[in-house]
Protein backbone atom coordinates (compact mmCIF):
# COMPACT_ATOMS: atom_id res chain seq x y z
CA UNK A 1 0.00 0.00 0.00
CA UNK A 2 1.39 3.39 -1.28
CA UNK A 3 -0.96 5.46 0.44
CA UNK A 4 -3.74 5.63 3.31
CA UNK A 5 -6.85 5.46 1.35
CA UNK A 6 -9.36 9.10 2.37
CA UNK A 7 -12.99 7.16 2.34
CA UNK A 8 -13.22 6.70 6.42
CA UNK A 9 -14.77 2.92 6.20
CA UNK A 10 -11.84 2.08 4.18
CA UNK A 11 -9.27 3.84 6.19
CA UNK A 12 -10.44 2.25 9.16
CA UNK A 13 -10.42 -1.55 7.69
CA UNK A 14 -6.82 -0.82 6.19
CA UNK A 15 -5.33 0.77 9.44
CA UNK A 16 -6.46 -2.25 11.72
CA UNK A 17 -5.63 -4.91 8.70
CA UNK A 18 -1.71 -3.49 9.00
CA UNK A 19 -1.79 -3.33 12.34
CA UNK A 20 -3.16 -6.63 13.01
CA UNK A 21 -0.90 -8.28 10.40
CA UNK A 22 1.94 -7.00 12.15
CA UNK A 23 3.07 -4.94 8.87
CA UNK A 24 3.68 -2.22 11.91
CA UNK A 25 4.21 -2.40 15.60
CA UNK A 26 2.52 0.56 16.33
CA UNK A 27 -0.10 3.19 15.11
CA UNK A 28 2.73 5.69 15.77
CA UNK A 29 5.31 3.51 13.27
CA UNK A 30 2.65 3.61 10.94
CA UNK A 31 1.82 7.10 10.74
CA UNK A 32 5.26 7.82 10.32
CA UNK A 33 5.72 5.34 7.17
CA UNK A 34 2.60 7.57 5.67
CA UNK A 35 3.90 10.86 6.75
CA UNK A 36 0.70 11.68 9.06
CA UNK A 37 0.44 12.71 12.18
CA UNK A 38 -1.11 10.05 14.90
CA UNK A 39 -3.32 12.58 16.30
CA UNK A 40 -4.57 13.97 12.73
CA UNK A 41 -5.45 10.60 12.28
CA UNK A 42 -7.18 9.67 15.57
CA UNK A 43 -9.09 13.05 14.64
CA UNK A 44 -10.18 12.22 11.16
CA UNK A 45 -11.85 8.92 12.31
CA UNK A 46 -12.92 9.65 15.66
CA UNK A 47 -15.28 12.22 13.72
CA UNK A 48 -16.15 9.07 11.17
CA UNK A 49 -17.31 7.12 14.35
CA UNK A 50 -14.51 5.72 15.41
CA UNK A 51 -11.84 5.47 18.58
CA UNK A 52 -8.24 3.87 18.87
CA UNK A 53 -7.87 1.19 21.49
CA UNK A 54 -4.51 1.03 22.92
CA UNK A 55 -4.94 -2.09 24.47
CA UNK A 56 -6.24 -3.71 21.41
CA UNK A 57 -4.24 -1.86 18.71
CA UNK A 58 -7.22 -1.02 16.75
CA UNK A 59 -9.99 1.59 15.63
CA UNK A 60 -13.10 0.43 16.38
CA UNK A 61 -16.76 1.79 16.54
CA UNK A 62 -17.38 4.29 19.36
CA UNK A 63 -19.66 2.60 22.19
CA UNK A 64 -18.47 -0.95 21.17
CA UNK A 65 -18.31 -2.86 24.37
Amino acid sequence: MDYLPKDPAILVSSINMLLRDEEFDSLESLCCNFNTEPEKLKTTLREAGYIFSEEQKQFRPIGFA
